[in-house]
């Protein structure tokens, strides 16, 4: 029997609250990185956290999840979903400069 390609996503999360200064970057790496995702996630000079991320859908939905509470030390208010206009690059999840 063939393997079947697993369905696959792209989108770009705006993360908000008080996510910079809490780890929410490296947190989000460890977490994309568990879930097998591939993209970036980046500080936003407005004080919101940005992240394009993909991968199979249920990884993705799973990291949507997640960034809804974020690490421990977070206060997010809102996480906005839109689908990704750029592809995520090949290799790790990485952590891009501040944008």
């Amino acid at each position: 029997m063939p393997d079947h390609p697993k369905p696959t996503t792209s989108l770009v999360l705006r993360i908000r609250g008080k996510v910079q200064g809490v780890g929410y970057r490296a947190a989000a790496q460890a977490e994309a990185l568990r879930l097998g995702l591939r993209g970036w996630v980046r500080n936003r000079a407005d004080g919101s956290v940005e992240a394009l991320i993909a991968g199979e859908e249920y990884a993705v939905e799973r990291f949507v999840e997640w960034s809804r509470s974020g690490p421990p030390v977070a206060q997010v208010n809102e996480v906005a979903c839109s689908p990704a206009a750029e592809e995520a690059p090949a290799g790790p999840f990485g952590v891009r400069p501040t944008y």
